[in-house]
């Protein structure tokens, strides 16, 4: 039987889902049925790119939440700022549960890996042994996870980024593109780093580092 799902999100990285969604239905059909997309705000430009591909936007978050969507099984956020995914996942609560981890098959993951639900892993992604990835974390293309690394929540490693062996990231992080987190670091909840930095040192909660070494 089916899971019938609903993608939170209208924009880019709803499209990145949606192709990842595709690639599993094409390795095993039926798995999921997807019932359409919420977005409070979407543009009719991201409308019109999801309706070429058959999927429409039927509602607001706050639609999910008043039961106004049908019958839903679970739910994936399929939005870029982690503070909006941890928001999102607030709100939601334990009403209904969130997906279970969706990996594009062009993915590696490696051995003793923890994938909570929510997780969205992409095409190109590598995933080394003994990782674990909180609930709603996005990996992007072509990004890669360090052995013995633990993410939190919400937190999103944007595409070739790389966070090395024994990394903690805290909830709601954003690693931006081709980004780099030495070895055995921690980089505290809601920080950001920039794109293309390198993160040499711990990273306090909140802050945004830049450039090489990461400041």
């Amino acid at each position: 039987m089916s899971t019938r799902l609903i993608v939170i999100g209208a924009g880019g990285f709803a499209r990145e889902t949606l192709d990842v969604l595709d690639a599993l239905e094409r390795r095993t059909p039926g798995d999921f049925e997807v019932l359409g997309v919420l977005d409070d705000r979407p543009s009719a430009a991201s409308r019109q790119i999801l309706a070429r591909r058959g999927v429409h936007v039927i509602g607001t978050t706050g639609d999910l939440l008043e039961g106004k969507v049908g019958e839903v099984d679970a739910y994936v956020i399929a939005i870029g700022d982690p503070a909006a995914r941890l928001d999102i996942a607030a709100r939601v609560g334990d009403d209904i549960q969130p997906a279970p981890a969706l990996v594009h098959p062009l993915a590696s993951i490696g051995t003793d890996t923890v994938l909570e639900p929510g997780v969205i892993v992409c095409a190109g992604a590598v995933v080394s042994a003994n990782v674990t990835l909180g609930r709603h974390t996005h990996v992007n293309p072509n990004a890669t996870i360090g052995h013995d690394a633990v993410l939190g929540w919400a937190v999103s490693v944007n595409p070739a980024a790389v966070v090395s062996g024994s990394v903690v990231v805290g909830d709601g992080v954003l690693l931006g593109a081709a980004s780099v987190v030495l070895q055995g670091l921690t980089v505290g909840a809601r920080a950001v780093v920039g794109a293309a930095a390198c993160v040499t040192r711990d990273v306090l909660p909140g802050r945004t580092v830049v450039g090489v070494p990461a400041r």
